[in-house]
């Protein structure tokens, strides 16, 4: 009977062991297949991360394009900057020569110096030159004109007012290059 009894126990124990493999090939295929669901959550999280870090690498360089261009339209306006404001007092010359002369009757000359005057201003013009028309009885604004000095208004309506323009102003383009000088009633 020892044999018999053997055999059984051995039978029984065959009869158990395939059932625990299964059972541990069922939580073997579960955790493979969670471990690929988690594989492909992490994948399309990671496919995510890296279309938003793309577009907004490709946000960046569109503004960098769009700055870069913005900065060199305005540095082809302003090129010739340095040679405008340095042809500003001869600007201011050619105005008080032509108010000098105005108080003689040199005819000639004076149209002379008028023809001269006007093809520099319109040459300037050209290159985006532009008056800052002030005139006096305007009202005084520090942003847009600088004041030299203020002296007491001759009237009650010229206090705060412009008295005097001392040098005109100019643009270039759009830009301030040089405020009007003026005097300002107190």
């Amino acid at each position: 009977m020892s044999k018999k009894k053997d055999t059984t126990v051995e039978k029984a124990q065959e009869v158990v062991q395939p059932e625990a493999t299964k059972a541990e090939e069922t939580t073997v295929e579960e955790t493979t297949a969670t471990e690929e669901i988690s594989v492909e959550e992490q994948l399309k999280e990671d496919l995510a991360k890296e279309k938003d870090k793309f577009l907004r690498l490709f946000a960046e360089f569109e503004n960098y394009k769009k700055r870069t261009s913005k900065e060199r339209m305005e540095l082809f306006k302003t090129a010739s900057k340095d040679v405008v404001v340095a042809m500003l007092p001869v600007l201011d010359d050619f105005d008080r020569a032509l108010a000098e002369i105005a108080k003689t009757d040199a005819e000639d000359v004076k149209k002379g110096v008028e023809l001269i005057s006007n093809k520099l201003r319109e040459a300037l013009k050209a290159k985006g030159l532009g008056e800052v028309s002030v005139k006096a009885g305007d009202v005084f604004d520090a942003e847009d004109h600088e004041a030299v000095t203020q002296i007491p208004a001759p009237t009650d309506e010229m206090k705060g007012k412009i008295i005097d323009v001392l040098e005109k102003g100019y643009t270039l383009g759009e830009k301030v290059i040089r405020y009007p000088k003026v005097v300002v009633g107190q």
